[in-house]
């Protein structure tokens, strides 16, 4: 069984050393065995796994989320029903953060409208309501 270096895990898993080596701090990625020259050896399987990690990022999962599902997909009594339990938990968390995103946009927008450009800054209705809203 060929092994990879953390460089050639990386390169295949389209990420960087770093975040190798974070995942594996995380407990993301299983401890590599090392060489007598104390170099980790990773198998073909982890290019897979970090694979996985990155693309349940880009659906918004957390690490911790993604820990969660790491383990269930290992699980031999997990059923697709806890997966789209999962699954359907993250689409609320993203309608919730649609929803306040939408909010900011509007105040953002009533701010912006509110600002005569080229007035000056101590009277610029967006710092004003920043530092009313900071007790500064």
């Amino acid at each position: 069984m060929k092994t990879l270096s953390v460089g050639q895990l990386a390169k295949g898993a389209n990420v960087n050393i770093e975040t190798v080596r974070y995942y594996e701090r995380r407990g993301l990625l299983p401890e590599p065995k090392r060489r007598e020259s104390g170099y980790r050896e990773y198998l073909q399987g982890d290019v897979f796994r970090i694979k996985f990690i990155k693309r349940a990022q880009e659906l918004g999962f957390t690490l911790k989320e993604i820990s969660e599902l790491l383990a269930l997909r290992v699980d031999s009594k997990t059923t697709c029903a806890k997966m789209k339990k999962q699954t359907e938990a993250k689409i609320s968390d993203i309608e919730e953060k649609i929803r306040l995103l939408k909010k900011m946009k509007v105040a953002l927008g009533k701010l912006a409208s509110s600002c005569q450009e080229h007035a000056p800054p101590h009277g610029c209705p967006i710092l004003e309501y920043l530092h009313e809203q900071s007790n500064w």
